[in-house]
């Protein structure tokens, strides 16, 4: 490429990036597009077709909401005829609803319910359908192992699939998968952006540029998104996020059979973490709500580095070769204060109590080297259309925690707790511990289909898992596992009509007490824990496919689950049963042009249904499990350039821990809740919006995170007002 033309590329990307910050020419969109300055493809639509930017617009939201595939290249089929509840939540609705965690994006799917920090794991803590998944959460089709929360800045999507996911994914998945959809280059020019200022003094910006390189290739282009968020937490005192991330993409190819994608996130954060308040016997103890109980300087400092290569070639249209990489690498460097209350302390009078600071610390660095192969081919004859994706992926997992033990570290006061205390705890190193991971899977899903009405899904994959554990602080201690084990998948469609299915789907998946890469004495011999899933159910479109409604009755369990030896209480056996019971109903898209819909609810009954140690608590509910889940936003277009929309979100109440009820005779309980939302949106012109975002409109006190130690009560009441632009 000339100097010239290297001269004229990066004045048009530098014109793109001044339009896009400055303000000034946002309020007259036509003298804009005349500007001599402008590129001459803006200039031409503005001057020659004056009309068809509302066009555009309109065609792209058409279906708000309501998302046809999933993008993960194993699914290939429409979701409607997908055997399997799949619920994703678009990037339009994260925008309506200015989501600025991803724990906030799965607030919209029912069956998800939201777990605290789990002693030193920090990060995003899920549970789906009754199980935990906090290492089931998936960047592009490859697991994200690390401990952070995420921030959706870069996301096109993120999808849930519930159940288990064996075939898919590998180890874990017992009760679903969260899958984020990153962002990608497109062949056009756009500059879209946000920045944001809240009660709860956030102040939050993001850009998402897109620019075509012709100069490198017709089919080349660069996608980059970046983000800076410092917010603190409405009527939480002290605990403060600030996170900031870029994520760069550049594609060849684009268009073409053959296409190259490279790959780049990079997320810090340097939090004042928050633990919540701690329990009194089974409740929350009833403290006001802005108590921290922890220290003014304690930190959570987490920096993630993933780059991604990714090779597509299509031989035709019935044959596809596919290869992605990855290296991710994670660090973390805490201290964090979980509060707790003794027996002492809780026989005291509320304003004589002192509340434990048990003190977590440590760092760690966690790494993914990966590689998946797969090949997708499509055969027809006559009303058989046969799909195969079969693959093989493997890599290598390293996790290597220090934790530290602290002693001298001060109480605080249960109702007026003070965070200014100097922090005057020493350190010593209690746990030194190096784990390493060597992973492979082959797989092969077959999708049949036996003419118009019959669909047949079958698939199984093989796992090898070689996890080797080393503990250099006394008790050394060193441990080795490997699992060997397949995973399954049958399923039946039937489509009396081509607007709707009805399904039946059976699945398996397997869980090594190594998943999460950690051993011990315990848990290093036992065999893997193994799922299994039955569901049923029907997925519609209505309104000329505008609208979508799904629902499915379901069965998750846990056939063997871990649990304490009642012989020997230094082992674990594979001695219980657990299960949930539910149902899930799911309305998303277009009830009319201007008023869109997303709309879920879950039912799930968990239960113990059998167990070797913890015999009392047989019949009673599996830990942070609410019988009924709900959420809801609808949004309307109204005239004056007016866009509205509300939402609420219930959770029923949870437990703690359903193991407890066998020690103490405790069941720490969460109570139900339920909050409301609203946003009011302004289309001040094509390329900027002012909207305002006002979350738990009611000032609704709850409890947000839950965890035997622990419990995190939700923010207040808050807005956030934000200016958005697009060009």
């Amino acid at each position: 490429m000339s100097p010239k033309n290297k001269s004229l590329s990066a004045q048009r990307l530098a014109w793109r990036i001044t339009t896009a910050i400055m303000a000034h020419g946002l309020a007259s969109s036509g003298a804009q597009a005349q500007s001599s300055n402008a590129p001459p493809a803006a200039a031409a639509t503005a001057t020659n077709q004056p009309a068809k930017l509302p066009e555009v617009v309109v065609t792209g939201t058409q279906d708000s909401y309501k998302t046809q595939h999933s993008a993960l290249p194993k699914l290939p089929e429409p979701l409607r005829d997908t055997p399997q509840s799949i619920t994703v939540v678009p990037r339009e609705l994260m925008d309506d609803q200015h989501t600025t965690t991803l724990r906030d994006a799965l607030r919209n799917v029912a069956g998800i319910s939201i777990a605290a920090g789990e002693g030193s794991s920090q990060g995003d803590n899920l549970t789906i359908r009754g199980f935990s998944a906090r290492s089931d959460i998936f960047l592009d089709g490859m697991r994200d192992f690390g401990s952070y929360y995420r921030d959706p800045f870069n996301l096109e999507r993120v999808e849930v699939l519930e159940g288990p996911s064996g075939i898919l994914f590998g180890r874990g998945s017992t009760g679903g998968v969260v899958e984020q959809d990153p962002k990608t280059p497109q062949l056009r020019e756009f500059v879209n952006g946000s920045v944001s200022f809240g009660t709860d003094l956030t102040k939050r910006g993001t850009l998402d540029l897109n620019e075509p390189l012709p100069e490198i290739g017709t089919n080349t282009a660069l996608r980059l998104d970046v983000m800076g968020t410092d917010a603190q937490v409405a009527q939480r005192d002290v605990a403060e996020n600030r996170r900031f991330g870029v994520a760069p993409t550049l594609a060849f190819g684009l268009g073409t059979p053959t296409r190259l994608t490279l790959s780049y996130f990079h997320q810090s954060e340097a939090d004042t973490p928050d633990y919540g308040v701690p329990w009194l016997l089974n409740t929350p103890a009833p403290v006001p709500r802005e108590n921290y109980y922890g220290f003014r300087d304690d930190y959570l400092n987490i920096g993630v580095d993933v780059a991604t290569i990714k090779l597509e070639h299509d031989f035709s249209d019935d044959l596809t070769l596919r290869d992605q990489a990855r290296f991710a690498n994670y660090t973390r460097n805490f201290r964090i204060t979980e509060p707790q209350l003794t027996n002492t302390s809780m026989s005291m009078p509320f304003d004589q109590s002192y509340v434990t600071r048990n003190e977590l610390g440590g760092h760690s660095t966690e790494s993914y080297l990966w590689d998946q192969f797969d090949v997708k081919a499509h055969f027809e004859s006559g009303p058989v259309e046969d799909t195969i994706i079969t693959g093989v992926e493997g890599g290598r997992e390293t996790s290597d925690p220090t934790r530290f033990k602290y002693s001298g570290v001060p109480t605080t006061t249960l109702l007026d707790p003070n965070e200014n205390q100097d922090f005057s705890g020493t350190t010593a190193d209690s746990t030194v511990i190096t784990t390493t991971a060597y992973s492979f899977g082959i797989y092969l899903i077959d999708i049949l289909k036996l003419g118009e009405h019959w669909q047949l899904v079958g698939g199984t994959r093989w796992d090898y898992f070689d996890a080797s554990f080393r503990q250099a602080v006394a008790p050394v201690s060193a441990y080795d596992q490997v699992i060997s084990e397949p995973s399954w998948r049958a399923g039946l469609v039937y489509k009396p009509v081509p607007e709707g299915a009805i399904y039946f789907d059976y699945g398996t998946s397997f869980d090594p007490s190594a998943e999460a890469l950690s051993l011990s004495a315990a848990t290093a011999a036992l065999p893997p824990e193994k799922n299994e899933t039955y569901e049923l159910g029907a997925k519609w479109d209505f309104l000329a496919g505008a609208l979508s409604v799904r629902g499915a009755l379901f069965r998750i369990e846990q056939l063997n689950a871990r649990e304490p030896d009642p012989n020997d209480p230094l082992l674990d056996v594979l001695a219980g049963d657990e299960r949930v019971d539910g149902v899930n109903l799911e309305v998303t898209g277009r009830l009319t042009r201007s008023w869109k819909i997303f709309a879920n609810y879950s039912y799930m009954r968990s239960e113990l249904v059998s167990s070797g140690d913890y015999k009392y608590a047989v019949g009673g509910p599996l830990a942070n499990v609410p019988e009924n889940t709900a959420g809801l936003w609808s949004t309307l277009a109204l005239p004056w350039k007016l866009e509205v929309g509300a939402g609420f979100n219930f959770v029923d109440r949870r437990y703690a821990s359903f193991t407890r009820r066998a020690v103490n005779g405790l069941l720490e309980e969460a109570p139900s809740y339920g909050t409301l939302s609203a946003m009011l949106k302004y289309h001040a012109t094509h390329h900027m919006d002012l909207q305002a975002n006002v979350y738990n409109l009611t000032d609704q006190p709850y409890y947000d995170g839950i965890h035997p130690g622990h419990v995190i009560p939700g923010a207040g009441v808050s807005a956030l007002f934000s200016v958005n632009f697009k060009f």
